[in-house]
């Protein structure tokens, strides 16, 4: 089974650092409670970690 993190953006990006809204952009997401899944990778989980204060994440296990 892989195990995937489901992802959402809970507060604005409005007035954050650029490279934090760069990370919310790279993560896929674009307005306050837009979610996305992604794959439980250390690349994703360190993006995660950077802006972690905007987000509510989640865990999900899909079975493949």
């Amino acid at each position: 089974m892989t195990t995937y993190l489901e992802i959402t953006q809970v507060k604005s990006s409005i007035g954050r650092k650029p490279d934090h809204r760069g990370t919310l952009r790279a993560l896929g997401l674009k307005r306050i409670r837009h979610t996305v899944v992604h794959e439980d990778t250390p690349v994703i989980r360190g993006m995660v970690n950077k802006v972690a204060y905007l987000l509510e994440v989640r865990p999900v296990t899909k079975k493949s």
